[in-house]
């Protein structure tokens, strides 16, 4: 079993985009989105975040993500400990999503839990 980080819940909402914007201007912006991931992963994942900063790539718009970076290089020193920027980027992230009516919990699929035996 692989682990995915990428969320359907927009497809069907980039497929659109990408038809109202073209498809050259929606690669731009996810390339842009993949960038601040990047920064994300290397700057601030604790080795607990990864899926957490996937869905928040995936979920919210450019410039929602955009703000958020602006309000961690402000927030956060670069000699801030490594869970200490965890923590902020998260609190950031959430708070954005919560503003946007978005959740950033990634829902596993029914067949991926256990199912409890049943007794005959």
């Amino acid at each position: 079993m692989t682990d995915s980080f990428i969320t359907h819940k927009n497809q069907l909402r980039g497929l659109e985009k990408a038809k109202r914007i073209g498809v050259d201007a929606y690669e731009t912006e996810l390339n842009e989105k993949v960038q601040m991931l990047e920064e994300l992963l290397k700057n601030y994942d604790d080795g607990r975040r990864k899926s957490f900063y996937c869905a928040a790539a995936n979920l919210l718009e450019l410039q929602d993500i955009q703000a958020v970076m602006e309000q961690l290089a402000d927030e956060v020193k670069t000699e801030t400990p490594l869970k200490e920027k965890a923590v902020a980027a998260v609190r950031l992230y959430e708070k954005m999503a919560e503003q946007r009516g978005v959740s950033l919990k990634l829902r596993k699929k029914a067949d991926n839990l256990v199912k409890p035996k049943v007794r005959a």
